[in-house]
């Protein structure tokens, strides 16, 4: 099995060209402005220009749906929406409702203390990311390993859902990560960066020489 990738945080055509030319089955660009990885809008077209259509992934933070209307028009193929389980599912079902439930990648923030995975997400999204757990910030949080097992969990129980496993992936965690996990999918951000939203070319070959070589071992 091929583990597939998503390389995120993307603000550079170098990096999304660099990213593809190893193997990236998605490029994520961040519109949530308060992350230091945001691409301003104005930029999205001609960023968007180095990435072929079927691998561009917007991501954000609780999505205004009036907002993510206007986001429908910019050439994204799926929208990676982070939230808090406090988020009225009516928000959740309109985002659902806006871009279809096949390109709605939902990305709930759960708590440690939190025991269950929230299963009324699963009406409005086929493809499900778990991301290590931060109180302040939303994904690109460099802690790994924290979540392992829930991923583990759910993948077993809810095996008709596509997971995707995030949270402090790099070099030197993804071999292990993919080995505990079984994870068939990969979001990669923080730890191929050189500073919040410029990939260090090395790390970012290294990361995918650690993770085709997990896969021939399958």
């Amino acid at each position: 099995m091929t583990t597939q990738v998503k390389i995120c945080g993307i603000t550079r055509p170098e990096d999304a060209e660099l990213a593809l030319s190893l193997g990236a089955d998605y490029i994520g660009i961040i519109v949530y402005e308060k992350s230091p990885r945001a691409v301003p809008l104005e930029r999205i077209p001609s960023l968007l220009e180095h990435i072929p259509a079927g691998k561009r992934v917007l991501v954000d933070v609780s999505t205004p749906t009036d907002q993510l209307e206007r986001y429908l028009s910019l050439g994204f193929d799926a929208y990676q929406i982070h939230f808090d389980l406090d988020v009225s599912m009516a928000s959740v079902a309109a985002w659902s409702g806006l871009v279809g439930q096949h390109a709605l990648w939902a990305a709930p923030r759960i708590p440690q203390s939190e025991p269950h995975f929230p299963q009324v997400l699963m009406e409005f999204a086929d493809t499900l990311l778990l991301d290590a757990y931060d109180r302040n910030a939303y994904g690109g949080t460099g802690r790994s390993g924290e979540n392992w097992q829930r991923f583990l969990d759910c993948t077993m129980l809810y095996q008709h859902k596509r997971w995707i496993l995030a949270g402090g992936l790099s070099p030197e965690t993804i071999g292990d990560a993919l080995r505990f996990t079984q994870a068939a999918m990969v979001d990669v951000n923080s730890g191929v960066e050189a500073s919040p939203g410029v990939k260090d070319s090395m790390r970012l070959r290294e990361v995918f020489r650690a993770i085709r070589a997990h896969d021939g071992e399958g």
